[in-house]
């Protein structure tokens, strides 16, 4: 199985999508996906990478038929501003920015080191959905401190136990992404039972792409009216870079 299979120009999602909030929505990591998956394939140019991505969730998005459209709104030699946007039958549903950058020579020693790695980390139950099948059962989850029901900061290893799309190998920032969405469920900060939680947006800058199939996640939310959740990224080799997401909270 997969999160989704390609019909023509479109994209039929799979249980496996299905996040906690809605039986009938998807979690937002694997349309964040295909959104970045269509971004990458837009007019690939060889020494550039996708330096920052935004992606604005306008609705929740139906376990249905989705497409997938990107395009290069500011062309440059160096830097390029890529925009996408993802639709249901009903009409938009996501939109996506990202800045494409030309990568130079220049690095600096000194990043930050990883966590402990997946290797040390263990299982912990997800919150209860009500689901037998959906994005909780299509990742692999080992936390190094916290865990889904324990209020508070999170460090977990995460990995997909299935491609993006079927057939297909899923890139880096398909892996990345997949995973960042999940910074507000890890580091929840308040008892899923009395509040929801859920994200408008996810904002992720990327220093390199990770190297392997498990991303790290430290993850840590606030809330004072609003919530607001700070993840750094990593891969076994040390941090790769920095996801945002601006949280609707209220009581159930």
């Amino acid at each position: 199985m997969a999160f989704y299979e390609a019909d023509g120009e479109r994209f039929r999602a799979s249980e496996l999508t299905r996040g906690p909030w809605d039986p009938r929505s998807q979690h937002a990591g694997p349309p964040a996906a295909l959104l970045g998956r269509a971004l990458e394939r837009c007019e690939p140019r060889a020494g550039a990478r996708i330096g920052r991505v935004t992606l604005e969730i306008l609705g929740p998005v139906p376990l249905g038929p989705l497409t997938v459209r990107a395009g290069v709104v500011r062309p440059g030699r160096s830097v390029e501003l890529l925009e996408g946007s993802l639709h249901a039958p009903d009409g938009e549903l996501m939109r996506a920015r990202a800045w494409r950058v030309r990568a130079g020579e220049v690095t600096l020693d000194g990043a930050d080191p990883a966590p402990p790695g997946p290797e040390d980390g263990r299982e912990a139950d997800f919150f209860p959905t009500g689901q037998d099948t959906g994005y909780h059962t299509a990742m692999e989850y080992r936390f190094v401190r916290g865990s889904f029901l324990d209020p508070g900061p999170a460090t977990v290893w995460m990995r997909m136990r299935v491609p993006l799309v079927a057939g297909e190998r899923p890139s880096a920032l398909e892996r990345v992404l997949v995973a960042a969405d999940s910074g507000n469920g890890v580091s929840a900060a308040l008892d899923w039972r009395r509040f929801i939680f859920v994200n408008t947006d996810l904002t992720v800058q990327l220093l390199r792409e990770p190297a392997g199939e498990w991303v790290g996640l430290d993850a840590v939310t606030h809330v004072d009216g609003i919530g607001m959740t700070d993840t750094a990224l990593f891969d076994p080799d040390g941090r790769i870079g920095r996801a945002t997401q601006t949280l609707l909270v209220r009581e159930r």
